[in-house]
Formats: structure tokens, sequence, C-alpha cells
């Protein structure tokens, strides 16, 4: 057959996948493909995202194996990693026994404990076509058009790095990309010299784009819908910024065509690199993988049971000791009458430890757990600024709008923008390519000083954005308030609606401290990840200080009274700010005339007392040696202030490392049981609950940012090459703030980092989904989930697993709608 002949053959195959493809439905297939993707949030509102998001409506293993095939993404530890479980002990044939049996006898017990000697299989993706024509001694071009692709977004969402703008930042994304691949020469260092040539002839509009892609590479009908996804698999942490960007979109109501766009360019990519190598033997054979795939999905479904069965086994040993305690905590404890103080921290992990400790340090205090925006879902504007930022938990619309303001001084705001606006100069100054040579020369001298102080860690940190610009004093002077004064009623049903979620509806103490969290760090683009959750990112100190501010005030306190809920006149709500690093905790806009100084000076002097001992518990953790004296306490505050100053300091805190479980039950339950600050305990009891309202919130918004964490921290251990940000002192801040790339190439990168989950000898985060304890009627719960799709997903589906308390202690385990079976252990 000659050239001519194939050509024509070619064409007409073309013409003829012209005519079948419509549209409509390459926009369904594009939608689909993209709804699969995990979001990814910027650096500076960074948050926990389930990493398996788009693919939760499949259960846990029919998921695994579908990204094993398709990506080759794992989804479970090695089988060594159990094996070592089970040669030591932890992992016992009864833990399998009953995990074979909880998933419905899938596979025979003996063939999983065969399997923990084998390797695991490793899993093949579907095949990219530009993978397949890298050849050796030649610039690979599947590494060119990721860097291409990956280049091009990092000036094309810029947010404040670049010293040169995009022409013209409003542009479409493919439009965009399109104009600047048809003068971009770079190609050509990848053999890709024609690739322009043949780029002007590829539609504009990015759907018909895609169909061109697909024509042009002449994918078989039965493979679309996986090649996509593939394709975006591939660019999967831009993939991930993009679908932020549409998430961000719908839950204002809008759209955002942005994950659409990326994808018409990683297909055109595609189809550019084969018509600008000309390599048809290479697509033949490529079309033949592809068209074979469906018996790599089938072979990774089988791994993908046997991998879950381990992993559920090794959930059921980790459950067992706390199930055991609740059997023997078998009624909860009257009340000692008036509480000398009732403190509520975030249901955040590191809280318990925290909590633990102020229990121990101040008997008769009652701490309560709640998720860390304290029911105030507000957005937030900081002085200076004229936008405003989301401050509650990412799956809700914030409904209360707060701005700084400050008294007696109204030329602050101006000063504090230009004390910002000049150290974003200096410092674009220092990075500019005018002016680096020279920089250092001059200056690099004086900067000697600077560089020693911050090895040895003696300089303060720099400030978090809500700081920035502002001296302590100044700082002092700023307070958080209601932009729009809301009326009395409305402020009355806030105040109800935080009192009643912390169960704070009965005997109140004369301090109620309302503590968020932050964490402080240097030199860490994902510090936010170590804020508050609940807050999107940022510390829990706007939440408190206008949570405290609303419950002072005596205007809403007869109006609470009318609905129940008597404030004694001596009750002052103090807020305040754990800080997760130092476990140091800060009384903000505290005035101490309004409290009796012998109970202040107590609660301080046990907060204190809290923080060595959790400071002590946590170094164990960091494997901090304390001059060979472990009890040292303050030791352990100068290593701990140390850590969090040290800019080369790569784990300053675990974090949420260990996460395994999540307890929404009375604080009595748990009171004496050390969860090890791997629970997230949320206070509740349904006794209180009336008409289950609160009992709705906590399991569609904490349970499921939980979740989320869980699956992060999860998904980061499994497989820290796809869904982790890999080596920590390699990262390279991209686009002001958008994210992070290892190295100065390559895809963004998504998750954590692997010194947020290993020591350098062992795992410090133990992978496992989560195990959510909740002490509630059945029915109640039954009823909330039927009415919660995501719920229904998660739970089904094996993505965290469900268990009940009843009044005895006894725990049950949800299989369906209705059927809970006893959970012994």
């Amino acid at each position: 057959m000659t050239l001519a002949t194939q050509a024509q053959q070619t064409n007409a195959q073309a013409s003829q996948t012209r005519e079948r493809l419509d549209l409509e439905q390459v926009r369904q297939l594009a939608e689909s493909a993209g709804r699969k993707i995990a979001p990814l949030w910027p650096l500076d509102s960074f948050v926990a995202v389930n990493p398996y998001l788009g693919l939760i409506d499949q259960t846990f293993s029919q998921a695994s194996g579908y990204l094993g095939a398709i990506a080759g993404e794992r989804t479970a530890m090695d089988h060594e990693w159990y094996a070592a479980r089970w040669r030591d002990g932890r992992l016992a044939r009864s833990h399998i026994e009953r995990a074979v049996e909880q998933l419905g006898r899938p596979v025979a017990v003996e063939t999983v404990i065969d399997a923990l000697e084998s390797p695991r299989a490793t899993s093949t993706p579907v095949p990219m076509l530009v993978e397949k024509l890298d050849r050796p001694g030649s610039a690979p071009i599947s590494i060119f058009v990721v860097d291409q692709i990956s280049h091009f977004l990092a000036a094309h969402f810029d947010r404040g790095q670049a010293i040169w703008n995009a022409p013209d930042e409003s542009e479409a994304l493919y439009r965009a990309w399109r104009e600047y691949t048809l003068i971009d020469r770079s190609a050509q260092a990848a053999g890709l010299g024609k690739a322009r040539r043949y780029l002007r002839d590829v539609p504009v509009d990015p759907i018909e784009a895609i169909a061109w892609a697909i024509e042009t590479l002449q994918l078989p009908d039965s493979v679309h819908a996986d090649y996509l996804f593939a394709a975006l698999k591939s660019i999967n942490g831009w993939a991930a910024y993009c679908r932020y960007r549409l998430w961000g979109a719908e839950l204002t109501g809008g759209s955002n065509q942005d994950l659409t766009d990326l994808l018409a360019v990683r297909l055109v990519w595609e189809a550019l690199a084969l018509k600008a190598t000309d390599s048809a033997a290479i697509r033949r054979e490529w079309q033949r993988e592809i068209e074979r795939h469906h018996e790599a999905i089938a072979a990774a479904q089988h791994e993908a049971v046997i991998d879950e069965v381990m992993l559920t086994a090794t959930e059921i040993a980790f459950r067992d000791p706390v199930i055991r305690h609740f059997h023997a905590a078998t009624g909860t404890r009257a009340e000692a009458g008036r509480p000398p103080v009732q403190a509520a921290f975030c249901i955040d992990v590191r809280s318990e430890v925290f909590r633990r400790h102020l229990e121990t340090s101040f008997p008769g205090a009652q701490t309560i757990g709640f998720a860390g925006f304290f029911g105030v879902p507000l957005s937030y504007s900081r002085l200076g600024e004229s936008t405003c930022r989301t401050h509650t938990p990412v799956l809700l619309n914030p409904g209360i709008e707060v701005a700084d303001r400050v008294e007696g001084d109204e030329d602050l705001a101006t000063r504090r923008e230009q004390r910002v606006g000049n150290t974003l100069s200096w410092k674009q100054f220092k990075l500019s390519a005018a002016s680096c040579f020279t920089f250092v020369e001059s200056a690099g001298l004086t900067y000697i000083p600077k560089l020693i102080g911050d090895t040895l860690g003696w300089h303060t940190p720099a400030p978090p954005p809500d700081q920035a610009g502002l001296t302590d004093e100044e700082r002092a002077r700023v307070h958080p308030a209601l932009a729009t004064e809301a009326d009395l009623d409305a402020r009355v049903g806030m105040a109800e609606g935080i009192l009643r979620g912390l169960g704070l509806t009965g005997q109140l103490a004369p301090i109620v401290l309302l503590a968020g969290h932050g964490s402080t760090t240097t030199n860490n683009p994902h510090r936010a990840g170590l804020d508050c959750g609940a807050c999107a990112g940022q510390t829990g100190e706007i939440s408190a200080r206008v949570a405290a501010d609303l419950l002072n005030d005596p205007a809403i306190r007869p109006g609470l009274a009318e609905r129940g809920i008597e404030i004694p006149e001596d009750t002052r709500f103090v807020a305040a700010l754990h800080d997760t690093t130092t476990d140091e905790v800060d009384l903000l806009d505290l005035d101490e005339g309004t409290v009796e100084p012998s109970k202040l000076a107590e609660l301080r002097q046990a907060l204190g007392q809290a923080g060595d001992l959790t400071r002590l518990e946590r170094l164990v953790t960091l494997r901090e040696n304390l001059n060979d004296n472990p009890a040292d306490r303050e030791a352990a505050r100068k290593s701990v202030t140390h850590r969090g100053r040290d800019w080369s300091e790569v784990r300053p805190e675990w974090g949420l490392a260990g996460n395994a479980a999540f307890i929404a039950a009375p604080r009595e339950r748990t009171r004496d049981l050390d969860l090890a600050g791997r629970s997230f305990l949320h206070d509740y009891d349904w006794r209180q609950d009336e008409g289950f309202g609160v009992l709705e919130l906590i399991l569609t918004a904490p349970l499921v940012v939980a979740s989320w964490i869980n699956l992060q921290y999860y998904g980061s251990t499994v497989d820290n090459e796809r869904q982790g940000s890999g080596n920590k002192v390699l990262h390279n801040v991209v686009g002001g703030l958008v994210g992070v790339l290892e190295g100065n190439g390559g895809d963004l990168r998504v998750g954590l980092s692997m010194q947020s989950l290993h020591d350098g000898e062992d795992w410090r985060h133990e992978p496992l989904r989560l195990s959510a304890f909740i002490e509630a009627p059945a029915e109640a719960i039954d009823t909330i989930i039927a009415g919660n799709e995501t719920l229904q997903h998660l739970i089904d589906n094996r993505w965290l697993t469900l268990l009940r308390l009843d009044d005895a202690g006894e725990v049950f385990r949800r299989r369906g709608h209705g059927d809970w079976v006893a959970e012994t252990a």
C-alpha cells in the first residue's frame, strides 16, 4: 500500500469519525472527566481535600482499581507494610477474618494471608500517546508537553509573583494558550517544530478542539471517557487547580470553563505531537494497547479487593481498643455543679491532646469540641483590603460579612497598605533580572547577620497575613466587627445557634473560653494547611473574636432567655488562639476588669501547665532530644519556639498526621481515654438536640471535612508521587500563591509533602480510612444520611466506617439504611 493510499484511508476514517462525533456528547464527556478530578485550593487558603472526591460514587475497591488502571495510581500501601504488622502481631488472623466478613466475603481469608507475602502487582496506566513517542537520546516529548502547559498556566493564573504579566489575563484559557503556542518556539527542542504549523488548523472553540483531537488520534469510541480522564490525570495538579476554580464559581451560582479548556490543551498536544512526528506505526501500536486496557482494569479490580481487605483488617485492629473502652464506659457522669471554666476548642486532632492535659491541670474544668469556626459562617475583610475571604468550611457559603475596624486612627488602613506594598516592591526588586547580581554584590555582606539569625531561629517568623503591616500596638487597636449591623433578632438567632451547637444551653461557667487555633511556621508555603480547616485554611482567631463579641453583648441576653438559654451576669466569653506549634494559648480582647482576678489567674496557670504537658508529649513524636531529660519543660518550650522560627525546619509540627477517628458524643465517653492525638472530638448530646438539627450539621459538615482531611493524609501516604507533593525542600512557589512545583518544572503538586508524613525512618501517619463514632439514635442518623447524597456515597461506598454508640456504650456498625450490626472487639 502506498503512502498516498494510507493517507486517503486516514482522511476517510477521520471524516467518518467527524460525522459520528456529536459536539454535545463531547461536551458531556469533557464534563464527566473533569468532575472526577478533586479540587486544589491555592496556598493562602490551602485546605485538605479528599483526593478521591470525584470517584466517591463508586465503592472504595472499584475506584481503587479504576485509578490504578487509568492513571497508575496506588490506593493502598505495599503488602510489606501490612506484612510487618502481621509479623509483629498488630494484625491478627481474627482481624482479617472479620474484614472478609464485613466486605461480604469477596475473597478467602487464606488468599489474603498468602498475598501478604507477595509483592503488590504494579498497575499499568492508560498509555498517553506522547509517552510512546519518547525516544532514547532525544528530548522526552512527554516531559516537554507537561512543562510547556505548566509554564503557560503559571503565567496565565499568576497572582502577583511574575514581574511581567500575561498580555490578557482575562482571556479564556484555551484561546490564550493557542495564541501563546503559535509564537512559542520551544517545541523545536523536543522535535516538534511542525506543531505550530498544524496548530493553525485546530479549532478555536475548546469543545471543537477536543473533537478534532479525538478524530486526529482516531480514538475508539469505547475508550473516549477513560482517555479524557487519563489526559487530565497526566497533568493532575493544574487540573485540580482548575477544578477549584469551578468549585468556587459554582458555590456562588456561577460557572467556569478552565477545566474543559485545560482538557482541550492537553488533548490537542497529543494530536499535534502525532502529526508533527508522523508516527503512524506508533499510533497503531498505541491504539492496540488502549483497546486492550479493559483487561488491565479487571486485573486491577481484583488486586484492589485484596488490598481493601488488608486495609479493613488494619482499621479493625485500630478500632478495637476504642470500642473496648466504650463498652467499659457504661454511662455518663452526673453534672458536678457549675464548672469554673468551659473551654471550647476546634475538633482538630491536635486539640484532643491539649484538652486532655487541660482537664488534668484544672480539675472541674469542662472542655468542649466544636468546628473551629464556632458556627459563625463569615467572610472576612482585613484592614486595608477591599475584598473578602471565606472564613468557613469550604463546603459552606458564608452568611455574615466581617471587616476590621479601628478607632481613633482613620489613616491606619492606608499606612498598612503602603507598608505591605513597600515590602512587596522590595521583594520584587531583589528578584528582578536587572538587579539580581548587583544586589548580591552590594548588599550581600549586610545579609550575613540575617542569614545567621534565620539559621539559628533568632528572628521572629514572618507574620501571618492578618498581622502583616501592623505593629503590636496597632494590631491591638484593630477589631473585627460585623460589616453591616444585623438587627437584634438576627443577632439573638446567631448567638442561639452558637450556644446550641456548643451544647451550652444549661449551666454556664464564669469564664467560657472560645479557642481557635493556628500554627507558627517559617518558610513554609503550605502553612495554611496547618491552620484551621474549618476556617478555610486560616487561623480561628477572627471566628473566636466575633463569636465572643456577640455572646458578650448584653442586648442579646433577654432574647436568649426568651428562647430558653439563661446567661448568668458574671459569665464572660473570652476569645483565644491556640498555637499548635508552640501550644501556647493567648487570650484575646480581654477586659480583665470583667473577670474575677483569682479565676483568671487559675485559668492562665492551668493553660500554662497544659501547654507544658502537651509540648512534652508532642516532642516525643518529633524525636526531639531535650538534653537527655524528657521532662524538661523549659527545654521543651525553647525547642518548639525554635522549630516555629527556624526557616530550615521541615517539620515544625506533625499537623494532623495520625488522624483515624471521629467521635461525636458527650465528653464523658472519652474523658478517660488517651486518643494520642488521633481523633477529631466533637461534643454532642442528642438529648439536648430537639429535631436533630445539630446532628445534621455535624454529619454534613464537620464529619465530611474530617473525612477530607483523613483521605488527603491517606492518599499522600499511599502514593505521594501522584497524590502528595514530594520533597518540600525542593518546593518552589509558582504563580504567587497558586501552588508549588517540585524543582523548576513539571506539574503543579497536590497534597502533603513527605516530611509531613515520614520522619526519615518510618511513617508518622498510619493510612487508615476514618472510623466515625456517633452517639445518637439509629433512626435519626439514617434519616439524615438518606437526605444527603454525599453522606450516602462516603458511608455506603466504604470511604469511611460509620459506627453508633447507644446509652450503654455498645457499638453498632452501619451496613445500610436501617441495618446496624453489633461491633465486638
